[in-house]
């Protein structure tokens, strides 16, 4: 037992960075998210074009590979030349690659209400800023929020991923102490950890999709 507390112990440091990524990322995804999806669907044909390019190459390249590119490739890149410390690139490969995704689960959600709202607010006055704010966006919010949970909950085991740049997250500790150890406890630890955050998340999601059921 004391040995299960100890590793638990050393492991919980790593649910701290997990955390602090997650966090991190959900603070930059989301904003971006809906500005990139706001942008796809009413700005200009040239904006278009480039938030297009933006999600595809993000949605379409691995995480991983990002990863690496930002961390070990931006000092490389002529004219930026950029090294950014581990965790700094970890948060911005992780803000835009799921600003990307969640650009395309707000995008169909805006997208799939239907048009005679606009119409109507336009009829009442109200400017397209208004109309996005106080009809079409808290509309939208109970259609992403199915899709939206999923990716919050990918985040989470993506985020074992910035191990292999050398943090030490959940995953990677659990795995230094099973190498040291040879002990598969710091796994099973591991797996409660990750499963009890993802299901945290889960529950957040129902009482979100709850409070928003008032829209259907």
């Amino acid at each position: 037992m004391d040995y299960i507390f100890s590793i638990t112990t050393f492991i919980l440091k790593g649910v701290i960075v997990t955390l602090k990524l997650y966090a991190v990322t959900a603070v930059f995804a989301l904003p971006i998210g809906i500005l990139v999806a706001i942008g796809k669907v009413s700005g200009p044909k040239i904006l278009k074009k480039i938030l297009g390019l933006y999600t595809w190459v993000l949605r379409g390249t691995p995480l991983l590979l990002q990863l690496f590119f930002v961390y070990f490739g931006l000092p490389f890149v002529p004219v930026i030349g950029i090294k950014l410390d581990v965790f700094p690139a970890a948060c911005l490969t992780f803000s835009l690659n799921y600003g990307a995704y969640l650009a395309e689960i707000f995008r169909a959600g805006i997208e799939s209400i239907d048009k005679g709202q606009y119409e109507a607010s336009k009829a009442l006055g109200l400017t397209y800023f208004q109309t996005m704010r106080r009809i079409i966006l808290p509309q939208t919010v109970k259609v992403v929020l199915p899709p939206t949970c999923s990716e919050a909950i990918n985040l989470v085991k993506d985020s074992a991923l910035i191990a292999t740049i050398g943090m030490g997250d959940l995953l990677r500790n659990a795995k230094q102490v099973v190498t040291r150890d040879m002990n598969i406890s710091a796994f099973v630890v591991a797996f409660i950890l990750y499963l009890m955050m993802s299901s945290v998340i889960v529950k957040v999601f129902e009482k979100l999709e709850k409070k928003y059921s008032i829209y259907e």
